[in-house]
């Protein structure tokens, strides 16, 4: 079953003017951009929606838009990513970012901020939406909504029983008491408590996460510190640090967005909150390292659920794209997988694995395969950069998936030339083609568990 995320929030209008640059201007050392298009979409609490849905759930944004023209254009883009919207009604207009970017990289941020601003109407079901959501995300943006008290009266009602994320601004109101986690940014948290003066720099943040913990009453509190990753303080002896690979990337708007989501996300899933904060450390470092938001303008599918794989490639296939599937047991996931995986990526517009249910790999392997369940199996595979969607079977191989999927290329590895491969003939019936893929000598996960079983005795 897809699950269900509120994000409840201030939802903003962001613009780029995305050109090039290879002058300057004749009277002044000011760079000139020539403009080759114009962009927008939502910012804010919206963005937070949009990266929900392309992580494959349900979303209800609680906001209030304006009924200016810029209101009116959010409400379409949300509508079309499949946003469903509960609307209170800006008393104000829009609020607007406009971002100039020369290249890949933002030279020039202007904004149209008429500040703080009330909502109009409180539409009746609000109650119930939050009440039947699997998790909620407060997005924060210090524009007057998260002030309201009659929502922070629904919030205090819900957040005991419903997973709830508050994603805060320096100016914003504190949170209601309980929730489960607070993300502030690092400055963010220096803003709402003072730092110690212990020399070390995680000291200091620890400090002020124990005292801004205790006086909101939250259950945790995770501190983002850009490429340090993430610090959780949850009233533990130690802290919990989650570190952020290296990314080469000058763009990071809306990383805080995504790790906020990807947080909501994972205990909608009923993941444990140091599992959700480790999770929304990678999918914002990932988020950053494909583009960050300007990724978001590309035609790049949204990630998906197992559940989901038929609908990502209908929607690939709607859009003229290309679907990839290759198919294994995938059991301990080893460097000869990951290169046939990014391999088969690059043929197309989307990966689909299809993945041998536990069963299967017994029947194929024997009885003491495999060593990970099916679904922490696919949750690995779908940390990947490289894979879109994972759809779990549980015949011997996977015709009936591919029948169902009918993708337009089934990828193997090489390490399968020494037989035939059956899916060549399945996928042949509609038109596909099977081919193999360079495969790294030496690489094999019965190998692997053969030389640890060869280790422990």
């Amino acid at each position: 079953m897809t699950r269900s995320i509120v994000v409840i929030g201030d939802t903003l209008l962001d613009r780029d003017i995305v050109g090039s640059v290879s002058r300057v201007c004749t009277d002044s050392p000011a760079p000139i951009v020539l403009v080759e298009r114009e962009e927008a979409r939502p910012g804010g609490a919206g963005l937070a929606a949009l990266l929900g849905r392309r992580a494959g759930a349900h979303v209800t944004l609680v906001t209030a838009l304006a009924s200016d023209a810029s209101g009116q254009l959010l409400r379409r883009l949300l509508t079309a990513a499949g946003v469903e919207i509960v609307d209170l009604g800006r008393t104000g207009p829009t609020i607007e970012k406009v971002r100039v970017v020369g290249g890949d990289a933002p030279m020039l941020r202007f904004d149209r901020d008429p500040g703080h601003s009330g909502h109009e109407r409180w539409p009746n079901g609000i109650d119930e939406v939050v009440s039947r959501a699997d998790a909620v995300l407060i997005a924060d943006y210090a524009t007057g909504l998260t002030t309201s008290p009659r929502l922070r009266a629904l919030l205090e009602r819900h957040v005991t029983h419903v997973p709830t994320v508050w994603d805060p601004h320096p100016r914003g109101p504190q949170p209601v008491r309980n929730v489960q986690l607070v993300t502030p940014t690092e400055r963010e948290l220096f803003s709402f408590v003072e730092g110690g003066t212990e020399p070390a720099r995680m000291a200091r943040i620890e400090r002020a996460a124990n005292r801004y913990r205790t006086r909101i009453g939250a259950g945790a509190i995770a501190v983002t510190m850009g490429a340090g990753g993430a610090m959780l303080v949850d009233g533990g002896d130690v802290p919990m640090v989650a570190p952020a690979r290296p990314v080469a990337r000058a763009d990071t708007v809306g990383a805080g967005d995504c790790f906020a989501l990807t947080a909501a996300d994972r205990l909608a899933r009923g993941a444990v909150v140091s599992e959700a904060v480790e999770a929304a450390v990678h999918g914002a470092t990932r988020f950053v390292a494909r583009g960050g938001v300007a990724r978001l303008r590309q035609s790049s599918p949204p990630r998906r659920d197992r559940a989901d794989a038929a609908s990502l490639v209908s929607e690939i296939r709607a859009a003229g794209g290309t679907v990839v599937a290759t198919g294994g047991c995938f059991d301990l996931l080893h460097a000869g997988h990951v290169s046939m995986l990014q391999s088969a990526r690059r043929l197309g517009d989307c990966l689909v694995v299809l993945l041998n249910s536990d069963e299967s790999v017994r029947r194929l392997k024997g009885r003491d395969r495999p060593c990970q369940t099916a679904a922490d199996r696919a949750e690995v595979l779908l940390a990947l950069e490289c894979v879109d969607a994972v759809e779990i079977f549980h015949e011997d191989n996977p015709g009936s998936a591919l029948e169902r999927l009918r993708p337009d290329i089934f990828a193997k590895g090489a390490d399968y030339a020494a037989g035939p491969l059956p899916e060549r003939t399945v996928v042949a019936r509609w038109g596909g083609q099977a081919v193999l893929l360079p495969y790294l000598a030496g690489r094999s996960t019965t190998r692997l568990v053969q030389e640890m079983s060869a280790h422990d005795h």
